[in-house]
């Protein structure tokens, strides 16, 4: 399996600062404690909290092209336990989650890390099922699904045929449809980001083979335009990454596996946390109650997948 991660030999970092006061990086708090390891350590599964549990959907248990999965590991943080959900329709890597209305939705990925899905399905907790969706305009892997206002925006991502992506896609789950919106303003694959406020924040990435940057761009959903803000002085992709209040966090990646940082949208501000444990990359992450959850992903780049659950709390 050639994957997006295997044409990136030389990782040079671009993105230039914006400036020395949007870019002072300050020592600070927070602590990190372990959960319970995954019955199953994957890299690029998709995950996303579901009725109080994080759903970890897919991924790859072994390195260098074998092991993508079906399967469904579903966290508890209340009892720090894990279970085992319903399978996923078909195996698949590096897909992007999300959930509205208390339902699952699961966009994209690869089964094999050279042909693209477009499928979307969503997962019913109260029936315990999956159904498909409208596919998705542009297909891809190692995307961002972030919802504003009950809709998800699956932005970014990879595909052999159209290679590193800008494309913003709109869906909504109400109506079973999507909407091309404008462009990110560069191509971007496995970056980090989130909600703040009414902004979705896109930060970090890859634009391309062997590279990585620090870009970091927000997105007004109700003008549909972006603003270019203060780059992340640790460019990464793959990272461990979410909202809580009025920060996204971003941990790890390649080729900084142990960076923490925060990014403040009020004073357009990167600052340095407390580092990871381990240092992991490509993995999964959710954000539930307060916390930073980091899923499995490489210690070492293309290393056997961990079973490792870092928690981050700020």
């Amino acid at each position: 399996m050639k994957t997006i991660w295997q044409v990136m030999v030389v990782v040079v970092v671009v993105g230039m600062a914006l400036g020395a006061s949007a870019q002072a990086r300050e020592a600070t708090g927070g602590t990190w404690t372990s959960g319970a390891a995954m019955p199953t350590g994957v890299d690029d599964g998709a995950a996303a909290v579901l009725e109080d549990e994080v759903y970890v959907v897919g991924g790859a248990s072994t390195s260098g092209g074998n092991g993508v999965l079906a399967d469904v590991q579903i966290y508890n943080p209340a009892t720090n336990a894990w279970s085992t959900g319903t399978s996923y329709p078909t195996i698949v890597e590096a897909a992007s989650a999300a959930v509205v209305k208390n339902i699952l939705y699961v966009f994209g990925g690869t089964p094999d890390g050279y042909t693209e899905s477009n499928a979307v399905w969503a997962y019913s907790p109260k029936t315990k099922t999956w159904a498909s969706k409208t596919a998705m305009p542009t297909g891809g892997w190692n995307s961002l699904a972030v919802v504003e206002k009950n809709i998800i925006y699956v932005i970014g991502g990879y595909n052999p045929s159209d290679g590193y992506l800008s494309t913003v896609q709109s869906y909504d789950p109400a109506t079973d449809t999507w909407t091309e919106e404008a462009s990110l303003p560069i191509t971007d694959a496995a970056p980090a980001g989130g909600l703040i406020g009414s902004t979705i924040v896109v930060a970090d990435g890859t634009p391309g083979p062997g590279t990585s940057t620090g870009d970091t761009e927000g997105y007004d959903a109700a003008t549909n335009s972006w603003a270019s803000l203060a780059t992340d002085p640790t460019a990464r992709y793959g990272t461990c990454s979410g909202t809580i209040g009025s920060k996204l966090y971003d941990a790890g990646g390649q080729p900084a596996p142990t960076v923490n940082e925060s990014f403040q949208l009020s004073k357009n501000k990167w600052t340095t946390l407390a580092p990871m444990p381990q240092g992991t990359m490509v993995g999964a992450s959710a954000v539930y109650k307060g916390n930073l959850y980091c899923f499995g992903g490489w210690a070492t780049w293309e290393g056997t997948p961990v079973n490792y659950v870092q928690i981050y709390q700020p």
